[in-house]
Parts: structure tokens; sequence; C-alpha cells
């Protein structure tokens, strides 16, 4: 459930970009405890009435219970929150912010992990490359970033300092897709020839590893690049396993198409511990005929992009239109994105605490 939090920090880390700090109550810090690579949803009304919710990556080192939650917000044109956020936020104010949330996740452990991001995907991968270096000594992490400038660039001077604080342990590149570098690589859109040529290149003149004895790969940001990311590493022979990705911006929505649903069709739901079921009306997908009837149900994006309103089918069937967010192997298990999913069959019976 949300809990409003007050805004206690707000610093501007581009001319679009802000970093967003919010006080966690003593008796709500294990509620908001997170992993590295989660991120929580936040909602306000908008100038229409309307509810927006919004979901934001976590940037801190995850400590387990944090008395504070540091987000990143970069104003997206034509977004109303976002520009709200940038512009208008202020310390004091309170926010409606529900519990972390996210399988994008990096926990510590012995290894070698690379990430390749783009803009604003540096967000919850400051979270992972802290958490991991801070607490397990044996572990090295190679960060590859794409930015249109060094000016839009997030998080300029956390991600030096993590070069400051581990010299032999962090390796960055950076890439600028609009503006010419004095040293290192040349500008340009980081595309798959690029990146199949560049990533053996970096781990080897850094004594690394090579591609194959990367231990996780994490891919953040913009639906193109995570896509010419994930096909530079296929061709580079990287099992499909140790590949996460999270995207930030996915490309517009398709056009509807119309999913005749099923007479008499009923959606039956169990989420906190209570069941209940309900008639499908003509059209909907799981999460709108739960909403009518549970206004605590999940969901952020509704874009099928940021995961939280997965569920798990029980049972019954449904057609999916659109998935950024869940990986083979959570499909193959049944889980489904109740904000895309158009029952096909008359029962349709999901899990939302699974």
């Amino acid at each position: 459930m949300f809990h409003p939090l007050r805004v206690t920090g707000l610093e501007s880390i581009t001319d679009d970009a802000v970093a967003v700090s919010l006080a966690v109550p003593a008796e709500l810090r294990t509620t908001y405890a997170y992993e590295p690579g989660q991120h929580i949803a936040l909602r306000r009304r908008g100038s229409d009435g309307e509810e927006i919710r919004r979901t934001y990556s976590l940037c801190a080192p995850a400590t387990g219970a944090p008395d504070t939650l540091r987000i990143g917000i970069r104003r997206v044109e034509g977004g109303e929150f976002s520009t709200h956020a940038v512009k208008e936020l202020s310390v004091g104010d309170t926010v409606d912010v529900l519990p972390p949330t996210g399988r994008f996740v990096l926990r510590p452990r012995p290894g070698s992990f690379v990430a390749v991001v783009g803009g604003s995907g540096i967000t919850p991968v400051l979270s992972m490359a802290s958490t991991l270096l801070s607490a397990e000594e044996d572990s090295r992490f190679c960060l590859v970033r794409s930015d249109r400038s060094a000016a839009s660039t997030m998080f300029l001077e956390e991600v030096a300092d993590l070069k400051d604080r581990y010299p032999d342990r962090f390796q960055l590149v950076t890439v600028l897709s609009r503006e010419e570098q004095q040293t290192g690589l040349p500008s340009g859109r980081l595309d798959q020839a690029q990146l199949t040529t560049l990533l053996p290149a970096v781990l080897g003149a850094s004594g690394n590893t090579a591609v194959d004895g990367v231990d996780g790969w994490f891919l953040c940001g913009p639906m193109g690049l995570v896509q010419e990311a994930t096909q530079a590493l296929h061709g580079l022979g990287v099992p499909r396993t140790r590949v996460h990705q999270e995207i930030f911006h996915a490309q517009a929505p398709p056009v509807p198409v119309s999913v005749p649903t099923p007479d008499s069709a009923t959606v039956s739901a169990t989420l906190d511990g209570r069941s209940g079921s309900w008639p499908v009306r003509d059209g909907e997908v799981v999460l709108e005929t739960v909403l009518r009837n549970r206004s605590d149900a999940p969901y952020a994006c509704r874009g099928g992009v940021c995961g939280t309103c997965r569920a798990r089918l029980l049972s019954g069937d449904v057609r999916m239109e659109r998935n950024f967010a869940l990986e083979p192997e959570e499909l193959k298990a049944g889980y489904i994105l109740a904000c895309q999913s158009h029952p096909v069959t008359a029962e349709v019976t999901v899990d939302f605490d699974a």
C-alpha cells in the first residue's frame, strides 16, 4: 500500500533531472527495505484530477532498513509527473510511495559484473555497483554508459566517487552520442556492431576478465540500446541466463487490438491474502477488472514496462499485448502482466501475492 513520505532533499544533477530524497519513518523502514536495482512507484493527482503513477529506481546503496530513499527523476517531454518533480516539488512536500519492488537486481556476491546503460538507466545500476563494491571485496564492476553530452549525464559525481574509492575494481567507459570527447572513445550512438567490438576490448584491456567470464550483465535504458546490447551479447556467445535487462523508455504503444471478451467472463484474484471474483467488462484487461473492485491492486506504468502489476496465472488463459518486464523463466512459470492481459477464457484466476 502507499504511504506518504516527506521530501527531505532535492538536488539538481543536470538541467533536466533531480535527485529526490524521501524520509522513511522508523516504523516503515523494514517495509521500505530494498535490494540494489529495485524501484518505487510514486503517485499524485494530475491537472485533470486523474491519478498519475510513475516508477523511479532507487540509486543509493542498499543498507537494510533505510531511513532515506533516494531516486533520480529526469524530465520527459510532455511528462506531467516528471515535470512536476523537476520544476515544482519542494522540500517538505509529501509524496505517496509504494514499497520497493522489481527483479532487476544484483545481490552482492563474488564475481565480475558489467552494466551497459543509457541516460537515466544509470539510476538502478548506481545502486548495484555501490552496494556490490562496498559489500564484497572479491568483486569487480565495469560500467559502460552512453549519454547525449557531459552536461546531460546524471550522477557524474557519484560515479566519479566510485572510481576514486575502488580504482582496481571499478572500470568506467563513457560514450557521448552528441558531443566529441577529447580523449577515449569516439562519439556516436552505441549499436550492436560497436558493442561487439567494444566489450571484449574493454574487458581485455582492464585485465578484468574475458567476455565469457563475466558473471552477470545488466542492461538498462532506452529500448533501442537494450536491444542492441542484447544482440551484441548473443553474438559474443553470452548465455541468456547471465543477461538481465530493464527498459526505461519503450517504443510508442501499438494500436490496440480488439480481443473479444468471453461471455460471462470472470476474473478471480488474490491480493494481500484476500481473494475475490468479479465479472469482466467487454475489452477489459485483468488489471482493470481487479481495480474496479480492489483499488489497492498494484500498478504503475500500465505499459508493460515496469512489472509492478506482475501476477501468477493459476487457471484460465489470457492474451498479453506487450511485455518488456518479464523474463522467459517467469513466463514459463505462469507469470503475466495484469495491465496487458486480456482474458480469453470464461474464467481466469491470478495471484498477485505469488
